[in-house]
């Protein structure tokens, strides 16, 4: 399916399942929507996997955060949908938190699956970088340009004075799904559970970032606790 964002251009959303809608955001930025095997996990929920602005089956060019917020939102008018609740994946997560404090009357809930929270930490740089040559391989369409373009905004958006106020304020309930054996460091996410009124940070024990590849029933499991309100 396709849909008209505000400015008209044609976006594509794969759609599967049936039940309550979920919004699925996969990571880069810039990446074609890889979720589907996630979908999959999840049947008794009406998933909608959106493919990002100038990526895969979607026309646009690179563009800015708020924007990619506008398009998800122009789905949700365009479905008919008064709320949904929310499943990123790795930025896709991060996304979805920005998502949330930009239009927290649309959602039910959200939950970061493997995120890695509002920071650009050298430390946490430095510990994801040396951990690289144990993560799993995943191959996944991606566009440089709308990559680079939604990573320097992203940055932007992060050093907002007000922030952490308003993630200290903000009313929608949040899941921080974490895996034990990312390379990603979780502290972020822990301290952001720990901020938020209505934060809870769960984990998968033995998996990695790419869950579904190695911890299908494991993931499935996990996923349904932590969308359970």
């Amino acid at each position: 399916m396709r849909w008209p964002a505000p400015d008209g251009t044609l976006l594509q959303v794969q759609t599967t399942g049936s039940g309550p809608p979920l919004l699925l955001l996969s990571g880069g930025p810039g990446c074609v929507n890889y979720l589907r095997p996630v979908a999959d996990l999840l049947p008794h929920w009406t998933c909608y996997l959106p493919d990002p602005r100038g990526v895969g089956q979607s026309g646009g060019e690179p563009h800015r955060l708020l924007g990619e917020l506008a398009d998800l939102e122009s789905l949700r008018r365009q479905l008919g949908l008064k709320r949904w609740t929310v499943l990123g994946h790795s930025w896709g997560a991060d996304l979805g938190l920005a998502y949330a404090l930009e239009y927290p009357g649309q959602l039910e809930q959200l939950v970061c699956f493997a995120g890695t929270g509002v920071q650009h930490d050298r430390d946490w740089s430095a510990a994801y970088q040396a951990g690289q040559h144990l993560e799993t391989h995943f191959e996944v369409e991606c566009s440089e340009a709308v990559w680079e373009a939604l990573r320097g905004d992203w940055r932007r958006y992060i050093k907002q004075p007000e922030l952490w106020a308003r993630l200290a304020r903000l009313g929608v309930p949040v899941t921080f799904l974490h895996m034990e054996k990312d390379i990603r460091p979780n502290w972020f996410v822990c301290q952001l559970a720990e901020l938020l009124p209505y934060g809870r940070y769960l984990e998968l024990p033995g998996a990695s970032h790419y869950a579904w590849l190695t911890h299908g029933p494991e993931l499935q499991h996990a996923l349904l606790r932590a969308l359970k309100p």
